[in-house]
């Protein structure tokens, strides 16, 4: 059943000690100028969200939680992310890394202070059982991940850290479908202590019954769609997807070229390799991910056959919080936290299965939903609009799931993300339904 631990400080301070150390490691590589430069439009510069990490730190652990500032109005407003989009962030007058570097350790300092004498049992909803500490560590996280989407995008010499996990190797083929009987179960969580506004609340749903691939759609896979003519079948694409890809000259998944025929080779971090057909297709668009299941006779899951197939054990009819169970996540269970930098093949962690037997939908991939990014019945936005109900609507499709370059603690079966259905720098792939 789904359960949280109890919060203890020392626990919050090596988690955000250990969650700081990871943020320095990924940028240690990085040269001043590679961490100035926009390296696509769609991201920020990188020092921009090493900067944004400390201010964000701030605003909520000492100004937000217990009325102390540090810093002046304008460094708020250079690192709010609803204040400057992104195509300004590299015109501001950002701090360069040893700026950022006292910067962030001033904050921390502050924090580590306040935190101290900080009441984790008040009734502030903020203090209570250290919401506002979990929601840093997530933060921080999850920038961690939008930093790896940026240097998979860099225009200058490649990055190329040390992998320090090695990879398993598929176990299964993949082509399986489960089937997942219809029937009620529980959709969301009611948990405060970790859990975003977004993933509340729970509510009953009945689903009828649907068939689910047992992993992601793998490149081999892919490749015979793109070798079909999937590329050129108008029929195939949603109408706004015809003309994205048409407009964008887009023939395949991002990061993907052909050096001869029927070989594939895809770009990663900087440095050229043979696609592995095993692995999940990975940088593709929700566009793509839709065609190729009309192209293969299946669809998209909905969000919520995802969560269900992810989530629900039906012997005990008991929500889990993670595919395999309640257990935190483990190299044995799924592809995450980052050290790998790159995924692993499908099917390749059987201990990760849910109760259904569904393997991989916690790490390696995103998986885009069929469905748009909508409120749950109850919901209230909290601990600010900006995270969540801004986006709401039909302009956003849900994935889920997280990758390889997701943080334990940023992923769990009821998470939610979104994004633009043309967006392709995610590390997001998809699986089919029926």
């Amino acid at each position: 059943m789904e359960t949280r631990s109890a919060v203890s400080k020392d626990g919050l301070v090596g988690q955000l000690e250990e969650a700081r150390e990871r943020t320095r490691l990924l940028l240690e590589p990085v040269s001043e100028e590679d961490l100035a430069v926009q390296h696509d439009p769609v991201m920020s510069p990188l020092i921009w969200d090493y900067g944004h990490i400390g201010n964000y730190e701030e605003l909520w652990l000492l100004q937000k939680a217990h009325g102390k500032v540090l810093s002046r109005r304008e460094l708020y407003d250079m690192y709010d992310a609803s204040l400057h989009p992104r195509e300004e962030r590299p015109s501001l007058n950002l701090l360069g890394r040893e700026d950022a570097d006292l910067y962030l350790n001033a904050v921390r300092k502050a924090v580590l202070e306040t935190l101290q004498d900080a009441d984790l049992n008040a009734d502030d909803p903020l203090l209570k059982d250290g919401f506002v500490y979990n929601m840093i560590l997530q933060h921080e996280a999850q920038h961690n991940e939008t930093m790896l989407q940026t240097l998979q995008l860099k225009r200058s010499q490649g990055y190329s850290p040390e992998a320090r996990i090695q990879l398993p190797k598929a176990a299964t083929t993949g082509d399986e479908m489960i089937p997942v009987p219809g029937g009620e179960f529980i959709m969301g969580t009611d948990d405060h202590t970790v859990a975003l506004d977004n993933e509340r609340n729970t509510h009953v749903l009945h689903l009828p019954g649907f068939l689910i691939d047992v992993t992601p759609v793998t490149n081999e896979a892919y490749a015979r769609f793109v070798e079909d003519g999937g590329y050129e079948r108008q029929n195939l694409w949603d109408p706004d997807g015809w003309r994205y890809i048409k407009q964008e000259y887009i023939t395949g998944p991002k990061h993907w070229y052909q050096p001869e025929p029927h070989s594939w080779w895809t770009e990663r971090f900087g440095f050229d390799e043979p696609l592995n057909p095993a692995a999940p297709v990975v940088h593709v668009s929700w566009y793509e991910a839709d065609a190729f299941a009309r192209w293969n006779g299946k669809r998209l899951p909905t969000e919520a056959e995802w969560e269900k197939a992810a989530s629900w054990d039906p012997e005990a009819g008991v929500k889990r919080l993670y595919p395999w169970g309640d257990d935190a996540p483990t190299p044995a269970h799924a592809n995450l936290d980052q050290l790998a930098f790159s995924v692993a093949e499908a099917g390749a962690y059987l201990k990760g299965a849910s109760a259904y037997g569904v393997l991989g939908m916690i790490g390696d991939v995103w998986e885009w939903t069929a469905s748009d990014f909508h409120a749950y019945p109850g919901f209230e936005a909290f601990p600010y609009r900006e995270y969540s109900e801004v986006f709401f609507g039909p302009g956003y499709k849900v994935l889920r799931g997280g990758s390889w370059a997701t943080r334990p603690s940023a992923i769990r079966n009821t998470f939610r993300n979104w994004d633009y259905p043309i967006r392709r720098q995610l590390f997001c792939g998809f699986r089919c339904a029926k």
